[in-house]
């Protein structure tokens, strides 16, 4: 990895770490649904001019099914969910339960979209899933008033992305970045306009949650969206996958500094536990077995 390839994941993991920070501020206000719709509508806005091109838009028009369904799971769903679960959770918690996503996108990639999983990616799934427990064990409470459930939309959120990052492996990655990002983002704006407008706060939203929103908006979705993009494109796939490790511990550190969020034994050991389970399961971490040798000509990637 190139060094400006480096700052841009670094940018990347603190611009995501942040939409935590800018959920937890102002779902709240706005709730789930309506904040969703101004970070998609908005996000929406700054994309489709990447697509004024008869070439481009004759694509999206091909594969407006196929766009409309990434947009649902991979957009408006977690999206959804991740900003019901701020309304509750610390934003650094939220974030190392996303964390989680990559052990979805294993488990439904083996069971429907015929992807293997390697022994020690079982080691890894069941190491990550040990650091979900450890952090969340105290916390499990369904009852009225509980954090249980708003635990669980996180999960549902890292189960929807699990789907789309599948889906969108097997049946979309012929098509140019800017058409899934842009178009995705469109018809996920399209599909949230009527909800987002009838769940709309009848008291007036502040300036601090406004400020709040546009920067989800601009900064995590359309920004983060070109910077990821363009990583992927000049670093590779598994360079950019280690934004996954550095999100938790770039949202972890904005909630400290920012909303005087707490780090207790319990969440750094969780966090430990769970990246370390991950980086197993994404194959990032590899255990040579006993014996064998190095190849002399590795081959290239």
């Amino acid at each position: 990895m190139s060094s400006a390839d480096a700052l841009r994941l670094v940018l990347l993991s603190s611009l995501w770490g942040l939409s935590f920070i800018f959920m937890r501020v102002a779902a709240p206000e706005f709730g789930a649904v309506p904040l969703v719709f101004v970070r998609m509508g908005i996000g929406a806005l700054l994309l489709v001019p990447l697509l004024l091109s008869l070439h481009y838009l004759r694509l999206i028009w091909q594969h407006k099914g196929p766009l409309l369904l990434l947009g649902i799971v991979n957009h408006v769903l977690p999206f959804s969910l991740l900003a019901l679960a701020t309304t509750r959770l610390e934003a650094g918690f939220t974030s190392l339960i996303n964390a989680t996503t990559p052990i979805f996108t294993a488990l439904l990639g083996a069971a429907f979209f015929a992807t293997p999983i390697q022994r020690q990616q079982y080691v890894g799934l069941a190491l990550a899933l040990l650091g979900v427990y450890i952090l969340s064990a105290n916390r499990l409470d369904f009852s009225l008033g509980g954090d249980g459930w708003f635990i669980i939309a996180v999960l549902g959120a890292t189960f929807c992305y699990g789907i789309a990052g599948n889906y969108s492996k097997t049946r979309l990655s012929h098509l140019p970045t800017r058409v899934l990002a842009a178009g995705s983002s469109a018809m996920s704006a399209l599909v949230l306009l009527i909800p987002g407008v009838l769940l709309w706060p009848s008291e007036p939203v502040s300036t601090l949650a406004w400020g709040n929103a546009l920067a989800l908006a601009m900064l995590s979705t359309t920004l983060a969206f070109l910077l990821y993009f363009g990583l992927l494109a000049s670093a590779g796939a598994t360079a950019t996958s280690t934004v996954t490790f550095l999100v938790p511990v770039s949202a972890l550190l904005w909630g400290y500094l920012l909303l005087d969020e707490t780090l207790s034994l319990q969440v750094v050991a969780g966090m430990v536990i769970t990246l370390l389970g991950t980086a197993i399961a994404t194959k990032l971490l590899r255990f040579r077995p006993r014996g064998a040798l190095p190849s002399p000509h590795p081959p290239h990637e």
